[in-house]
């Protein structure tokens, strides 16, 4: 319900330092005062902590909501993750203490230690985000004194061995009750309290001063009655904590008195509270109800939280400037390296000033969809006194019209019926029923049109004014992610950096021009117009669904850059696969499925090459919500779901020791093995040799070029490295493509250079040994995409190129590779996008080119019409340069031109595809394994249902990695691992199984490799009596690898049906 008039908003909006922007990470209730609280619910669930990230960003403050029985949960520790990345301040609430009384059956005692174990994980936390940052920092200012002490000679290495730890205060950032920044509560019962309410009510009581008992309240203090002193030392001398004698005994004894219907005590604690309870609570049957009705009165927990978030959370006014700078830098870039006129807007962020000269910055965190008849505009309202007595009088007019024409009507047919023939009547009749249906078309049209224009849905976007003010009908820019102040400031520097949107401005890549049709205060569900907006507050903006996707920001200075963009701690990994039930409603699910991607900030719609349309969602319960979105509100039409589409993952291993009966491989397997290879090797295609240690050799199909491809797994440590790593060496790529090209582009800041140069050192730390021997040096790409977990290395002579050019460590290549070694790069990044198994992508290999020979390098100079590809050696193109009777700038020229034509030409072609299929033999030359994607499983579950909840793990392929008993409490925590490929379904069996007692959280963790081999066939004598002839007992390797190949039209062998001549019945042999 809405307590105040916009009006009055409109008010506390220009009021900036009464502002509160908050989210609450579960939900509770909240009161109004003269502070204008903008307060943003979100979903508790880990499959929508996107929705987390994209509130966090545009509050200022969260409240924290922890289950007082469960206590520190995942989701707890990625919110907090979250709210820490942000530099967002929050504060806590322990909710559901009602269960420790009622569920438990706690004493006062032990429920104070708990609480008191459940603010010291959450503490631990953030002592360990606070201790990572601290260590970070520490580490760049140890790169700075380096590089400076390198510079400057004869500077004495001074080491400090302290971590700068000690030196930061980080007391402000703990949860404490003594601090104000914890409320505990029940919200199901309408209590909650801070410890200062209590400290003022016993300060008056005992005779202390509220500042001291605000400080002991909380902690190992107790009262000496007969001293009426404080004392510390509550355990050691076993007297009770202060907090549990004058607050937590209290709220017990309420409890008791109210569950055991004593009325002699509830009349007594009513009555020395000063409360009013009404008849119709005290004589209800349901306890929870008179303990509402007390507990609301005496503690309300909207107070409690108001008061919180108004003395703890800050306005806007008080934005860091550590926020401010981590927003402004995209990437790599440190807030150094932008141009001043960006830098200058550091101080319309810091003042949130909105004044007419402040530049307008706004960021828009996402879009959502709202019915059309919500908008304001669309609402019906009620009418006048003057509109009601004015449409009375058009009825009127409209009857008396109607009347009149009937009337008529009849008069002219009556003299027409008499006179005329019956053929001219029946005619008449025919184009009265003609003209009828037509009517009627006409009118079931525009009904049609009517309600299509009623069910259209609005996209709003939710955003926040961070400087200036925003006002409807203003002409903006709308920043892309990809946008670069320093490039449109060069372009626009004729007009200033204080050119506006109006001004006719040149083409600038990632930046349009919108105006802002309509702003709206969003009050829950309903919306309110505002003609303008001033700095701080959150609004919705309509008419930004064509130039906005997700997220964007707004400005109306080309100089402000865009925001860092969000970070998801969700992975979207599960895909579905969704056609319409019916082919003529594709058009209509298109259109659904672009509304639910701009709709949702962390679904992926996708065509695939197949012509799929792709749904990828975050989990199980994100799917679910994505696709009812989809049928109900945004395609309306009836759609089919194919079963989800599993990632997998490809990869080679070292040859196995044992086999697999767990005996050592010996001679006779051995001889089994090459026996087996032998007739792999009989698949290959003529003109591929293999070696023994697998070495593939292949030629060019016109035999031109020959390369030498040897394929090694990579140890985990540097795959995981390469994962972690991926937008660093996507910026590596993107400088180093920039220096190919000769562009001038920004100056790398030496920020980015440290990192490359310590990924670079993890790579040289991690890849050691006889074998990789200049490895790192030898980096020639990574793929799939240039930037994923596996490596291209170059080991021939007459070469020099690696990724590390950005270091500046690099000379141009000159050799007579340069024009084709992109082709070779080319056919790499084909090769790890799809491997020879399932044309899944690979992971954690490392494709070495060991020879690679141009047996005729480029002789394309097709001036006496010959073949193109007879070419001229390298030695007879030394010797025309020398030659003195030709000019040497033509004929360098001519060959230039040549050489740069056929980088593109068929020649370029042949090697791409003979690079691509050399990875794939090199592949098939080595053991390979599927690589499974790992959710990891975090389960609460009683003693009683523990075995039920294994047997369910073990089923789905699951492994437990730990188990501990919650303190306090008969819960225990269970940690596994389970493939996503067996987890659908998973969180509802788990219910089933065990009635509801046990519910599993799943997250996105890690690639694994199947240890089974998907190739397997029995060799040797142990093998054959183990597994049998056929060894065809489940391979879960081999099922993952054919349900792919089967998914993608790949041909899978297998026998439909084997001994067909035993299929018939048992009964007939009895």
């Amino acid at each position: 319900m809405v307590l105040t008039s916009v009006g009055k908003m409109v008010e506390l909006q220009k009021k900036t330092s009464g502002i509160r922007n908050i989210c609450v990470l579960a939900h509770v209730d909240h009161g109004d005062q003269e502070y204008l609280i903008n307060l943003i619910d979100s979903p508790g669930h880990v499959d929508f902590s996107s929705e987390v990230s994209t509130a966090v960003r545009l509050c200022d403050g969260c409240i924290i909501v922890v289950d007082a029985v469960e206590g520190v949960c995942p989701q707890t520790q990625a919110v907090l993750r979250q709210a820490w990345l942000e530099n967002i301040r929050p504060v806590l609430v322990i909710n559901k203490i009602d269960r420790l009384i009622v569920e438990l059956k706690l004493t006062p005692q032990e429920a104070y230690l708990h609480l008191k174990n459940i603010l010291e994980q959450i503490n631990a936390v953030t002592g360990t985000l606070f201790t990572s940052k601290v260590l970070e920092e520490r580490a760049e200012k140890g790169t700075e004194s380096e590089s400076i002490s390198e510079t400057t000679p004869g500077a004495e290495q001074i080491y400090d061995w302290s971590a700068g730890l000690e030196d930061t205060d980080d007391s402000h950032l703990y949860f404490s009750p003594d601090h104000g920044n914890v409320v505990f509560a029940s919200a199901i019962d309408g209590w909650g309290f801070g410890i200062e309410h209590f400290a003022q009510l016993y300060s008056q009581r005992i005779g202390i001063r509220p500042e001291v008992l605000l400080k002991t309240l909380w902690g190992d203090y107790y009262l000496n009655t007969k001293a009426k002193r404080i004392m510390k030392g509550d355990q050691s001398k076993g007297k009770k904590p202060l907090f549990v004698q004058l607050v937590l005994d209290n709220i017990w004894s309420l409890y008791e008195a109210v569950m055991k219907r004593d009325k002699e005590k509830i009349e007594k604690i009513v009555t020395s509270l000063g409360l009013k309870i009404g008849a119709r609570e005290s004589r209800h049957a349901d306890p929870k109800v008179q303990l509402n009705a007390i507990c609301s009165q005496w503690l309300p927990i909207s107070d409690a939280v108001l008061s919180m978030v108004c003395n703890k959370l800050p306005s806007p006014l008080d934005i860091t400037a550590e926020r401010v700078e981590k927003l402004m830098c995209v990437g790599a870039r440190t807030f150094d390296s932008l141009p001043p006129e960006t830098q200058e807007l550091k101080s319309a962020f810091m003042k949130c000033s909105s004044e007419g000269k402040a530049p307008v910055i706004v960021f828009v965190s996402k879009m959502f969809a709202v019915d059309a008849k919500a908008l304001p505009h669309n609402k019906p309202r009620p009418l006048t006194p003057e509109e009601i007595a004015h449409r009375r009088e058009l009825a009127k007019q409209r009857h008396a019209e109607k009347l009149a024409a009937n009337q008529g009507k009849e008069m002219a047919e009556k003299p027409q019926s008499e006179n005329s023939s019956e053929v001219t009547g029946t005619t008449g009749d025919t184009k009265g029923e003609e003209q009828q249906p037509t009517g009627q078309a006409e009118i079931m049209t525009s009904k049609a049109m009517k309600q299509e224009a009623e069910n259209k849905e609005s996209f709003i976007a939710f955003a926040r004014v961070f400087s200036g003010v925003v006002r409807r009908g203003q002409k903006i820019f709308v920043l892309g992610p990809k946008y670069d102040p320093a490039e449109s400031l060069h372009k626009v520097r004729g007009l200033s950096s204080q050119c506006s949107p109006t001004n006719d401005l040149p083409l600038i890549p990632h930046m349009t021009c919108c105006t802002l049709e309509n702003l709206y205060l969003l009050m829950g569900r309903e919306l309110e117009d505002l003609e303008e907006v001033p700095a701080g507050n959150v609004l919705g903006i309509g008419g930004l669904q064509d130039v906005v996707l997700k997220s964007a920001t707004l400005s109306t200075s080309p100089a402000c850059p865009p925001f860092t963009p969000l970070n998801f701690e969700a992975t979207p990994i599960v895909r579905v696969a969704v056609e319409p039930k019916h082919p003529s409603d594709m058009p209509q699910l298109v259109r659904g499925m672009k509304l639910l991607n701009q709709a949702d900030p962390c679904v992926q719609v996708l065509i695939q090459e197949t012509g799929e349309h792709v749904l990828v969602t975050a989990g199980e319960v994100h799917l679910q919500r994505c696709l009812d979105d989809l049928k109900q509100r945004f395609a309306k039409v009836e759609i089919s779901v194919s079963a989800p589409i599993i990632p997998f993952r490809e990869t080679i291993t070292r040859p196995p020791k044992v086999d697999m009966v767990n005996e050592e491989i010996g001679k006779q397997q051995k001889v089994a093995v090459i026996h087996q290879t032998k007739e792999d090797q009989n698949k290959i295609p003529e003109g591929v040799q293999v070696d023994p240690d697998g070495l593939i050799t292949m030629s060019t199909p016109n035999k031109q070029a020959t390369l030498s491809v040897r394929a090694v797994p990579l140890p985990e440590e540097v795959t995981r490295l390469l994962e972690e790593n991926s937008d660093l060496i996507r910026t590596m790529e993107q400088l180093n493509t920039s220096l190919n090209e000769d562009k001038k582009s920004h100056e790398i800041n030496q920020k980015t250079l440290d990192r490359i140069k310590e990924f670079k050192q993890k790579l040289e730390q991690n890849l050691q040994g006889r074998k990789w021997r200049n490895a790192v040096d030898q980096i020639w790409s990574f793929g799939p995409r240039k930037c994923g977990p596996n490596i291209l290395l170059y080991n021939f002579e007459g070469y020099k190129r690696s990724v590390w050019q950005c270091l500046g460590n690099a000379e141009k290549e000159v050799s007579k590779y340069r024009d084709f070694d992109n082709s070779i790069v080319s056919g790499f990044q084909l090769a790890t996008l799809s491997g020879p198994m399932c044309e899944e992508p690979l992971m954690g290999v490392c494709f070495t080119v060991e020879k690679w020979e141009i047996h005729k390098a480029g002789e394309m100079l097709s001036t006496s019409g010959q073949d193109s590809g007879e070419v001229c050696s390298l030695n007879e193109h030394q010797e025309s340069s020398q030659s003195v009777t030709k000019s040497p700038e033509k004929v360098s020229k001519q060959k230039g031109e040549v050489l740069l034509a056929d980088c593109y030409g068929p020649f370029s072609g042949q090697l791409i595809a003979t690079m691509k299929e050399a990875c794939r033999y090199a592949l098939q030359a080595k053991p390979q394994r599927l690589m499974a994607a790992m959710y990891t499983c975090e389960i609460m579950a009683t003693a009683e249902v523990l075995g039920r909840v294994y047997a369910v793990l073990s089923k789905r392929e699951g492994r437990v990695l730990q188990e501990e008993m919650k303190e306090g409490t008969d819960v225990f925590i269970i940690k596994a691992v389970l493939p996503v490929a067996e987890s659908f379904g998973f969180a509802d069996e788990i219910r089933k199984r065990t009635s509801g007692l046990a519910s599993p959280q799943l997250v996105f963790s890690h690639w694994e490799i199947i240890s089974s081999d998907p190739f397997w066939v029995p060799t040797t004598e142990e093998e054959y009596l183990h597994f049998g002839e056929k060894a065809d007992s489940e391979n879960q390797a081999r099922k993952y690898m054919n349900a792919v190949r089967k998914r993608k039209g790949l041909y899978v062998e297998e026998k439909i049906v084997e001994h067909a001549e035993k299929q018939r019945t048992l009964s007939r042999n009895k």
